[in-house]
């Protein structure tokens, strides 16, 4: 099994900065290739965050989150980053974490989430 873990969420105020952390754990792991972030607002769908890929090289961000949030990961600790700064009420989700996953039983790779990290932008 696989478990994804998020942690650094919280509230702020408009303009500050957050940065949350996800680890991936499981002795099933073979290898990780992409891994990101998703968020959700209430009465919202699911929308991406920001992606990257094993080699840490070009990220994908949302439009809506572009020159303010930074995506990093660290792949000899199965780990993702999300710098958030300048942050906006219209922030306010729960981030959840994502990693595509290979396993050691299997050629195919698998979609793994975390169960969330609630961030809060007050105006």
């Amino acid at each position: 099994q696989v478990h994804l873990v998020e942690s650094g969420g919280g509230l702020v105020q408009a303009g500050g900065s957050l940065r949350l952390s996800c680890v991936a754990s499981g002795s099933s792991i073979f290898s990780i290739n992409f891994m990101g972030w998703y968020r959700q607002a209430p009465g919202k769908q699911r929308e991406l965050v920001a992606m990257i890929p094993a080699t840490g090289r070009s990220a994908d961000y949302a439009d809506f989150v572009k020159g303010r949030f930074t995506i990093s990961r660290d792949t000899a600790e199965n780990a993702v980053y999300l710098q958030m700064n300048s942050l906006k009420p219209e922030d306010t989700a729960v981030y959840v974490c994502y990693a595509d996953v290979k396993v050691d039983y299997s050629d195919d790779e698998y979609d793994y989430w975390g169960q969330g990290t609630q961030v809060t932008v007050s105006s």
